[in-house]
């Protein structure tokens, strides 16, 4: 796959130092309720920025990856900028007449954090589609590094709490994506605001204006969660839950990694004669690699969890398996958005994502009061579940994947894996299932497998220079 080793140089450089934040947070920040408003802001954003974004991520990329010429390219990237000062501009005039109307707490902290996560995604993805992936990494380091060192000032040294993490992530998003422009000036060199974007606009909007629908479905069945949570459960739950989620994250941040290189080269080999070979080869990898993560990540967690957060955190720890599970079965429903990308068919995305939204309304609903956090568990597990088995079906006019029988025991010791997570209070015992596991699934796969997926993940970060 593709320059792999670059995304994992970002992507785990940036999660590492936003892990190390989680334990700062909790120790600095000892109402539970203020970090659960926090996460509640943080989840509002999340369901805003497809709609100030026009999901132009995702946009331009895909056409920025087609496209050999210069002039079509700076149409792309002049529309797109064309777009987000348009609407960030909407965004602020809105926000004003909320402040007008409304008293919401940190109102411009939020929008401030909108905005500068807006400018992230989308820029991030013009530097990668513009073949620049050094550019697309350097922003997330640079982000990451950082909203670690305004952390430690506005947090740990002025004590400004959850103002203090607001305005760590706006300055650091801002200011890393202004260094590497300065370095590169790629979107400067790129944007022309007196040309015509006219036609190319169409094309673009009308690539990602059904993935907003999507978004919206997304952002309901991933993140509105937190929302149930705060609503039936109350803040300083949502403040625990929002713990679990962040040390989660990590699983899902690998399979950003391996999603991020495998999406070129899934469009790259779409219409190659051994498509589908080439396809269940890399499904059958990914069931592995992701079982070695969450088995590995879940039972170093669980032995390190009483000096990593505070105590008033410490009940968050019963979420992490069970969250890790739902992030391992999202992913692999994920793997298959590569069937409507490579066909450009992203109307067809929508019909599973609603499925899926609906169904875990209903089950939140449903769920929440007689479980608990348990229930929004539940819920996740379930909706993935869902998901994962409409896109199987759904994907084989685009491809057919073949399952290798020895994907069955990664499946299995993740399944087994929750005895001890639960049951086992030895330090020694856990040590012993979590190498017995990965040693069992490293042995089991594939011989190619593991050389190709397993080794050169770990390798190939040593050969970025």
């Amino acid at each position: 796959m593709k320059d792999i080793g670059v995304y994992a140089i970002g992507n785990i450089g940036s999660k590492i130092i936003t892990f190390l934040m989680v334990p700062m947070y909790t120790y600095f920040i000892h109402d539970t309720s203020d970090f659960g408003y926090y996460d509640l802001c943080l989840t509002v954003c999340l369901l805003l920025i497809p709609f100030v974004t026009l999901q132009l991520r995702d946009g331009a990329f895909r056409f920025l990856l087609d496209c050999d010429d210069e002039t079509q390219r700076k149409s792309i990237v002049t529309f797109v900028s064309h777009s987000m000062v348009t609407t960030v501009g909407v965004s602020a005039i809105i926000a004003v007449f909320m402040a007008l109307f409304t008293s919401v707490q940190y109102l411009g902290y939020a929008l401030g954090l909108l905005i500068a996560m807006s400018l992230q995604e989308v820029y991030s993805q013009v530097f990668r589609g513009l073949g620049n992936n050094r550019a697309f990494v350097s922003v997330g380091i640079l982000s990451a590094l950082g909203i670690g060192v305004f952390s430690i000032i506005f947090v740990a040294g002025l004590g400004w709490g959850i103002r203090g993490i607001f305005l760590a992530n706006i300055v650091a998003r801002v200011l890393a994506l202004l260094i590497v422009e300065a370095k590169v000036r790629l979107i400067s060199r790129h944007t022309q605001w007196h040309i015509s974007t006219r036609q190319v606009g169409r094309d673009i909007l009308r690539y990602t204006l059904p993935l907003l629908p999507g978004s919206l479905c997304w952002w309901l069945t991933g993140s509105s969660d937190r929302l149930f949570i705060t609503h039936y459960l109350g803040l300083d739950i949502n403040g625990v839950y929002a713990v679990a989620i962040r040390f989660t994250g990590i699983i899902n941040t690998l399979a950003i990694i391996f999603y991020q290189a495998w999406q070129e080269t899934a469009i790259l080999q779409y219409n190659s004669p051994d498509r589908d070979r080439f396809f269940s080869k890399m499904f059958n990898s990914y069931i592995f690699l992701l079982a070695l993560i969450l088995v590995g990540y879940a039972f170093m967690l669980k032995i390190n969890y009483g000096w990593l957060v505070a105590s008033e955190y410490s009940e968050s720890l019963n979420y992490i398996f069970p969250l890790g599970l739902s992030a391992v079965i999202f992913a692999l429903a994920a793997f298959f958005d590569m069937g409507y990308q490579c066909a450009k068919d992203t109307p067809r995305t929508l019909p599973a994502i609603v499925l899926a939204a609906v169904v875990n309304v209903a089950l939140n609903f449903a769920l929440i009061k007689p479980l608990g956090v348990y229930g929004v568990i539940i819920t996740q597990l379930v909706t993935y579940l869902v998901l994962f088995t409409y896109r199987w079906h759904d994907m084989k006019r685009y491809f057919v994947l073949k399952m290798n029988p020895r994907t069955l025991v990664p499946v299995i010791v993740l399944i087994v894996s929750a005895i001890p997570f639960y049951y086992s209070h030895s330090i020694a015992l856990d040590i012993a299932y979590m190498v017995l596991a990965i040693a069992l699934l490293v042995w089991i796969c594939h011989k190619e497998l593991r050389e190709q997926v397993l080794a050169k993940f770990i390798k190939s970060s040593h050969t970025i220079k």
